[in-house]
């Protein structure tokens, strides 16, 4: 019997709920795997309305407490290997992987096999080890469909034009909690402050990405693995009206662009069915009230993060994995209040100073690159 239905990787996180929410309007689309960290009660809930044949939780007091909560017999396991089976062996055709963090990047090896659509919301797995990636799809005749409103408007406006005519990809940016605020206000933020998204509700990790733009750092770098583009190809805009999405130029000069509400759900639906489209009830765009659409360059004193990413995939090899490490860290430090909003950019650019590159040739170059950026990081 042939791949069918779909596995959730991150349930309960912003990205899987909504995944979930979509697939409300598709019946026909079976969940067979769902996976979960901290919050039980939720998967349980999820569980018990999609009846997947498997679900995954961290541990074994996890499953006694789901256990509990089920009102129908699964398949429950645990830990790393659990991860693994749902993204490799729940017999679904599509893996969606909505992980947060390194965590996402072996469940995303996993997933990739002959004849799965592989749906990548994790953008560490591609910042850390695109080439690899990318490879790894097209060796193994897979598909890989981000699930991202940049990429995926990006991959729709592909459509209307060959690759290979691409002459620049432009990404937008709401420009994030902090877009109309001076560096010395920055300087002094808390989080409390970074984590008021203007238009976006995500988790706590992505919106202090979109605070520090190492957001769309992330989304460059996944840009230049995924299009093949040179990385002065890729152009970041601020749009801080979040309507259009991003936009590809062609050697013509035409320009393409994607334009939809900020809604997730829309390119999550494009990911689910294969890149193409079937009616929602998702709200449409008013083209009367949006007003004025704007644009501008990011500043990149207020703003180093795009700088620091556009040198790491200049640099190449692990330097990649090795800023994003220090970035996970640095935002958990400053959600902590142990380090300062500049902090977290200083850091990284310290430790490129220090670190030496041995290429990148395998996912043990990029475990060995984590491992030293989190010794450094600990040395403070």
């Amino acid at each position: 019997m042939g791949k069918h239905g779909v596995s959730i990787l991150g349930a309960t996180g912003s990205i899987g709920t909504q995944t979930l929410d979509v697939l409300r309007n598709f019946p026909r689309m079976r969940v067979r795997a769902l996976t979960g960290h901290s919050n039980i009660k939720q998967l349980s809930e999820s569980a018990n309305e999609f009846k997947p044949e498997t679900v995954c939780v961290p541990d074994a007091e996890a499953r006694i407490r789901l256990r509990a909560l089920l009102d129908y017999d699964c398949e429950i396991v645990t830990g790393d290997e659990g991860l693994l089976y749902c993204a490799a062996e729940s017999g679904a055709a599509t893996v969606v992987n909505a992980l947060t963090g390194r965590v996402g990047l072996e469940p995303t090896f996993a997933a990739i096999q002959p004849g799965v659509t592989l749906a990548l919301a994790n953008k560490e797995s591609l910042v850390t080890a695109g080439p690899l990636v990318t490879e790894a799809v097209k060796k193994a005749g897979a598909k890989l469909t981000l699930i991202d409103s940049e990429h995926s408007a990006i991959m729709q406006c592909i459509e209307g034009g060959a690759r290979k005519n691409i002459e620049k990809i432009i990404l937008t940016a709401s420009g994030g909690a902090f877009r109309d605020w001076p560096r010395e206000r920055i300087e002094k933020a808390a989080a409390a402050a970074a984590l008021r998204h203007p238009t976006w509700n995500m988790g706590k990790k992505i919106t202090l990405d979109s605070a520090t733009m190492m957001n769309k750092g992330l989304e460059f770098i996944e840009a230049v693995y995924l299009y093949g583009v040179r990385p002065e190809q890729v152009e970041v805009l601020i749009h801080p009206q979040s309507i259009v999405h991003s936009m590809v130029q062609f050697a013509d000069g035409s320009v393409m662009a994607q334009l939809s509400t900020a809604d997730m759900r829309i390119p999550i639906q494009y990911a689910l069915l294969g890149n193409t489209r079937e009616p929602n009830d998702f709200p449409r765009l008013d083209f009367t009230g949006i007003g004025s659409l704007t644009f501008e360059k990011p500043d990149a004193r207020r703003f180093p993060c795009l700088r620091i990413a556009r040198e790491a995939v200049s640099r190449g090899g692990t330097y990649p994995a090795v800023m994003n490490m220090l970035n996970e860290l640095a935002v958990q430090a400053y959600l902590e209040g142990e380090l300062g909003f500049y902090d977290l950019s200083a850091l990284i650019e310290k430790a490129f100073d220090s670190y030496t590159d041995r290429g990148l040739n395998s996912p043990g170059d990029i475990r060995e690159a984590e491992d030293w950026a989190q010794e450094f990081f600990r040395k403070g």
